[in-house]
């Protein structure tokens, strides 16, 4: 059984920055095409960025392209979000989720989120 593990949410300014961590065990992380989802409050679940499998190839919503970075540490079985230049809009619940190859579309596993909070 695949399980993820989000942490690194917290309170920070506008402004700041945040580096989210997905711990991933039980599976073969390597293999993962790995996705960043949010949920605002009252707000739909918005996808936020994509890594392929070995780190080669990305992609970004256009609210968050040139502030967050996605990456991966296959050896780790690690996957990370740097968020900088934070916005009040970016208030949300950040989960990740393992597609169990970069051929597939379905976001098989997922984390049970992380709480990130940017005050004005």
């Amino acid at each position: 059984q695949v399980q993820l593990v989000e942490s690194g949410g917290g309170l920070v300014q506008a402004g700041g920055s945040l580096r989210l961590s997905c711990a991933a065990s039980g599976g073969t992380f390597s293999r993962y095409r790995m996705v960043w989802f949010r949920r605002a409050p009252g707000k739909e679940r918005e996808w936020v960025a994509a890594i392929n499998s070995w780190g080669g190839s990305t992609d970004y919503a256009v609210s968050v392209k040139g502030r967050f970075t996605i990456s991966r540490d296959n050896a780790k079985n690690t996957l990370y979000l740097q968020m900088n230049s934070l916005k009040p809009e970016d208030t949300a619940v950040y989960f990740c989720a393992a597609r169990e190859s970069d051929f597939s579309s379905e976001n098989k596993y997922w984390g049970q989120g992380t709480q990130v909070t940017v005050s004005s």
